[in-house]
Order: structure tokens, then C-alpha cells, then sequence
């Protein structure tokens, strides 16, 4: 597979080297079995977090959230349909910082709702306030917000 987009598996972990132009099918993880595309956002906590977003070939969008915050639940269908949306182009995450404050307070997360999206492991860019699903969707294609 020469054109090929490495991609860990949010349940355990393990790369899977999946062809770029099957990207859109789907797949499952070669270890578990999970499906590489889940219908929702994969649930990060610290430790999974670096390993996901770092290894993916492809960029990811992270929702810092907490239960206890209105706009962040009045904003998770949004999310939710984004995910769906994106699927086989962009990974979809979200980590609970009441669960995670390490990483929030490493990463600067402020405020919540914030979406940051990551390439190559690196943040590329961040909003915070909900976001209606096209808004979640243009910012992950990186097209701004």
C-alpha cells in the first residue's frame, strides 16, 4: 500500500494502515475489530489522547467539554452529525476536562466548548463557543472560523 493514511484505533490502540482511496468505506481495526469510523466522536482521556491524536494521518478535532457546561451539551448533536458527516476524512474526538484537567491546563483550554484541531499531531487551530454542525464541519476541513 503505497498511498496509505495510518490510523490508531480508538478502542485499542493499534495503527491500522488503511489505503487512502478506501478511506470513505470504513474499516475495522485489524487487532480488535472496532470500527475505524465510530457513528460518534471517540471519547479521549489523558492517556489516550496523545497517542490518538499524534499517530492519526489524518487531522483531528477535539470538543474540550464538560458535562455540567449548557452550551457544551446544547452543542454535542451538532458534534454528533459532524462525525457522521466527516466520516473516512476527519477524526472527530472530545474530552471531558473535568476527567482530563491535566491535559486542559497543559493544552490552555480556557474555556468550554473549544475545538481544536490537530495535524500532524500539532494544534493548527482552536475556537470556543458552540458551533452549529456546517460551522464544525468547514473548521475541521480547515477551511477557518
Amino acid at each position: 500500500m503505497t498511498d496509505a493514511v495510518l490510523l490508531p484505533c480508538a478502542a485499542c490502540g493499534a495503527m491500522n494502515r488503511v489505503p487512502r482511496a478506501r478511506l470513505a468505506e470504513g474499516g475495522k481495526c485489524g487487532r480488535c475489530g472496532a470500527p475505524l469510523w465510530p457513528t460518534e466522536p471517540v471519547a479521549l482521556d489523558e492517556a489516550g489522547f496523545e497517542p490518538f491524536v499524534a499517530r492519526s494521518g489524518l487531522p483531528v478535532v477535539v470538543d474540550f467539554w464538560a458535562p455540567w457546561c449548557g452550551p457544551c451539551r446544547a452543542m454535542a448533536p451538532a458534534f454528533k452529525e459532524a462525525c457522521r458527516r466527516l466520516s473516512g476524512k476527519v477524526r472527530l474526538a472530545k474530552v471531558d476536562i473535568d476527567q482530563a484537567p491535566a491535559l486542559a491546563s497543559r493544552l490552555g483550554i480556557r474555556s468550554v466548548p473549544t475545538v481544536v484541531r490537530f495535524a500532524g499531531g500539532r494544534e493548527t487551530n482552536r475556537v470556543s463557543g458552540m458551533l452549529p454542525a456546517a460551522h464544525i464541519e468547514a473548521f475541521a476541513r480547515g477551511e477557518g472560523q
